[in-house]
């Protein structure tokens, strides 16, 4: 009797179950089933333990990838969130005229798709694009940006800023216009500067938002694939290479899917470790956002 009951409400909701069990639980086993394995897509798997695991240690390109990912990540998080910050107060209390417009002008890159926005930015820092223009009217001489190892990664992290930084505006934007005019106006009337009412009001009022931001924003700069892999290939070299990218590379350009499924689950071992500095720290600082919030 009490399958029948609620045999209606499990009918609705057992079609995300069933696409979650298929494609997304039995390949998550399977690739960490593959990690121990040598598979070349095609023929018979073979056991090799950990050979796959230890392979991380001793592989340059992979050394490469996570510290070029790392790049991303840090600089990503000290240059996105700050811009899109102040992006939002502009829009929440800048006192702009047809607000509506300055939003959906701000926020149009992040709906370009990424892969257009690449090709736009590698036309930009050609050795002949816009940017190398700019620096010889300053006589300044035209630098390699997409061709040197050591400016490779500079584009690539302009890009991902220019495409993240109006999302998160936007999510700060929603806090910042959450927060009870009141409390500005009690701190007004006690004398409170602009300064201390934005340390004492605005930011433990968005401490939540930015945390969410933050953990957000690491999990998509470690994940980060189409920036590096259209603007710039990954090179010259592996100077610019992403983890994705180079699982990609070798999932789908050379065939060594126990090796990809390999480099997937230290990805994941990173997020997570991100993650959960992130949150103590976050709750440190805070005194416990969460109980605040």
């Amino acid at each position: 009797m009490k399958l029948r009951k609620y045999a209606a409400p499990y009918m609705f909701i057992a079609p995300f179950f069933i696409l979650f069990i298929v494609f997304q639980f039995v390949p998550m086993v399977w690739s960490f089933w593959l990690s121990f394995r040598q598979w070349n897509g095609l023929g018979p798997t073979k056991f090799i333990g950990l050979e796959n695991y230890t392979m991380l240690f001793r592989d340059a390109m992979f050394r490469d990838a996570f510290f070029n990912t790392l790049y991303y990540w840090f600089f990503s998080l000290i240059l996105v969130l700050p811009i899109a910050f102040m992006l939002a107060s502009l829009l929440a209390y800048g006192g702009l005229k047809k607000k509506n417009y300055f939003q959906t002008a701000l926020f149009i890159p992040h709906i370009t798709a990424s892969v257009a926005a690449a090709l736009v930015f590698s036309i930009l820092f050609d050795d002949r694009g816009f940017i190398n223009q700019i620096l010889g009217f300053f006589g300044i001489n035209p630098l390699p940006w997409l061709t040197s190892t050591g400016l490779s990664k500079l584009p690539v992290l302009l890009l991902i800023v220019w495409r993240n930084a109006p999302w998160y505006m936007m999510i700060i934007y929603s806090g910042l216009i959450g927060i009870n005019p009141e409390l500005y106006e009690a701190a007004y009337i006690d004398g409170a500067s602009a300064a201390k009412r934005f340390i004492y009001i605005t930011i433990p009022c968005v401490a939540p938002i930015l945390f969410f931001s933050a953990i957000t924003l690491s999990i998509e700069s470690w994940r980060v694939f189409n920036e590096p892999y259209v603007l710039t290939k990954g090179g010259p070299g592996s100077s610019s290479l992403s983890l994705v990218q180079y699982m990609y590379e070798n999932g789908f350009r050379i065939f060594k899917m126990g090796y990809a499924s390999t480099i997937g689950y230290a990805l994941t071992a990173v997020l997570l470790l991100v993650s959960v500095v992130q949150a103590r720290l976050m709750k440190n600082q805070s005194g416990g956002i969460w109980g605040s919030a």
